[in-house]
């Protein structure tokens, strides 16, 4: 349970980097451009304790997808960015592709 713990708060590191990086306007506005280097440096240590445990290509695909997701998710309630409908059904791809490791997979840690 631990390393999911861990790799939730890679993940909510990840998404509040990313999220700041837009705000950062290519490391021009201070605040976001600290938030940006704090989150990733969450981020990638707190994946480093998940890697210990979690084979590396899952622990990656999760991160990846879900943080895209999630990013996703910041970009049409923040930033009103919208996906047409093939960006939506790419997510959703993602999305499937996330929960299938998760709940189906053998190579995960239950």
């Amino acid at each position: 349970m631990q390393t999911y713990l861990f790799l939730g708060i890679a993940i909510l590191g990840e998404v509040i980097a990313t999220s700041a990086l837009k705000a950062s306007a290519g490391f021009t506005q201070l605040v976001p451009s600290v938030i940006v280097a704090l989150g990733y440096l969450v981020a990638f240590y707190f994946l480093s304790l998940t890697l210990k445990v979690m084979p590396i290509g899952i622990a990656y695909g999760v991160w990846s997808g879900a943080g895209i997701i999630l990013v996703s998710g910041i970009g049409w309630a923040l930033f009103g960015q919208r996906l047409d409908a093939w960006g939506a059904i790419g997510i959703g791809f993602i999305l499937l592709g996330v929960l299938i490791v998760n709940l189906l997979s053998k190579t995960t840690v239950h």
